[in-house]
């Protein structure tokens, strides 16, 4: 799977999870270039997600949700993710 389709999968699983108000999803693989993990053909992305679903929540919790929402994309397609909840 490319990044694109990654992105498209990785938003889908979100939105349907979590119905959020602003989602965005960033493509950061270009600026991990010759990293070992780019090496495997993984992404690197960046989320920045604003849900009722996150209210009241601590972090931890928030970003184990979004984890369990993206289900195996976190082994087989995603080598690192930056989580911003707003």
């Amino acid at each position: 799977m490319n990044n694109e389709h990654r992105i498209i999968e990785i938003r889908q699983r979100l939105k349907q999870a979590f119905n959020p108000e602003h989602l965005e999803v960033i493509d950061d693989s270009h600026l991990h270039a010759g990293h070992a993990g780019a090496k495997s053909g993984k992404g690197h992305f960046t989320v920045v997600i604003q849900s009722e679903a996150f209210n009241g929540q601590r972090p931890l919790k928030s970003h184990q949700a979004i984890y369990e929402a993206l289900g195996e994309l976190m082994q087989t397609d995603i080598h690192a993710l930056s989580i911003k909840i707003q």
